[in-house]
């Protein structure tokens, strides 16, 4: 891992890395996270009654959403173009609730990390959005990077 920010210039201030020198190569990170909730309010999602219809599909846009506009949410991000994107909830009664992943795929001269990990996000803000009024106890956690392969680093796994 290198000692050094590479989003400070020589003087210490911020800016936005050029990444244009850098091969465009083939890239993929991987993220997770969960949203932890009573087990009633995990049971009402199972059987399909939530109040607001399939939050799971609207969660689901909602992070395909946030990865595609990741560098207008996070300053120093590159805008860069995914292609492909897979996201999967899953339930978890041992939590209880959900988890959420994230697969995130570009060619490209910088990764997809925050992109994958922004959709994971704001896909379990979603979840919390569109359960609130049923659960408003529910936490968000272990948003992690799980997986990340391609660039100068190469394969880095959790």
């Amino acid at each position: 891992m290198s000692d050094e920010l590479s989003h400070l210039n020589h003087r210490g201030e911020v800016h936005m890395v050029d990444v244009g020198d850098r091969p465009a190569t083939q890239r993929e990170a991987h993220a997770s996270g969960a949203i932890r909730m009573d087990a009633d309010t995990l049971a009402m999602i199972q059987r399909g009654e939530s109040p607001k219809g399939d939050l799971l599909a609207v969660a689901r846009v909602a992070a395909i959403q946030a990865a595609k506009r990741t560098s207008e949410l996070i300053p120093l991000c590159h805008p860069i173009p995914l292609s492909g994107m897979d996201v999967a909830i899953e339930a978890d009664p041992a939590l209880p609730g959900l988890t959420l992943s994230c697969r995130c795929r570009t060619t490209g001269s910088t990764g997809v990390e925050m992109e994958a990990m922004t959709a994971v996000s704001v896909g379990l803000l979603t979840l919390y959005d569109m359960l609130k009024a049923v659960d408003p106890a529910m936490t968000i956690e272990a948003v992690q990077l799980r997986y990340k392969d391609g660039g100068r680093n190469g394969v880095w796994k959790r």
